[in-house]
């Protein structure tokens, strides 16, 4: 038995409709990804997400944010010295012990947004400001901005040393 036209149109556009709406309800949110990132680092003896590996990295940064990494790590390596970046920036340590993180989010646009995180690593208090991009991958960071004396990833990965 043949379906009419218009009610195969009905479970067409309902099925699109469905599919749609699913692939929006799986997008994750700016402070999904942070909250997901940063889980990494609580409780006791964690390792948090900083690695070598680019790969590891895409899941966290923008792709020009690993290039100036990259190129940071290279330089250093031919000078043989400690490379500029030389702790984790996702939490400005080189040793952390953190219960947990408060994160807030504004949203500028469906492409950009900021977050902030604010948490307590070994008795001292820490912000950070992240700067958030949305890729065909999901939301990126393409910037973290430490405070007024520490200054922010992009900056310390573009100063002249690191090139």
């Amino acid at each position: 038995m043949r379906k009419p036209p218009i009610l195969m149109a009905v479970f067409a556009g309902f099925a699109l409709l469905t599919a749609t709406a699913s692939s929006m309800a799986a997008e994750e949110t700016p402070k999904a990804f942070l909250e997901k990132l940063y889980a990494n680092y609580v409780g006791p003896n964690r390792k948090g997400v900083m690695s070598d590996s680019d790969k590891v990295l895409a899941r966290y940064l923008t792709p020009d944010v690993i290039k100036l990494m990259d190129k940071m790590y290279a330089a250093a390596k031919k000078a043989d010295e400690v490379p500029a970046l030389d702790g984790d920036p996702f939490v400005d340590a080189q040793d952390w012990e953190i219960k947990r993180f408060d994160i807030t989010v504004d949203q500028a646009g469906d492409d950009n947004a900021t977050g902030r995180v604010h948490f307590k690593n070994q008795d001292q208090e820490k912000s950070l400001t992240v700067d958030l991009v949305h890729l065909k991958a999901g939301w990126r960071i393409d910037d973290i901005d430490w405070g007024a004396s520490e200054g922010t990833l992009r900056k310390l990965l573009t100063t002249p040393e690191t090139q």
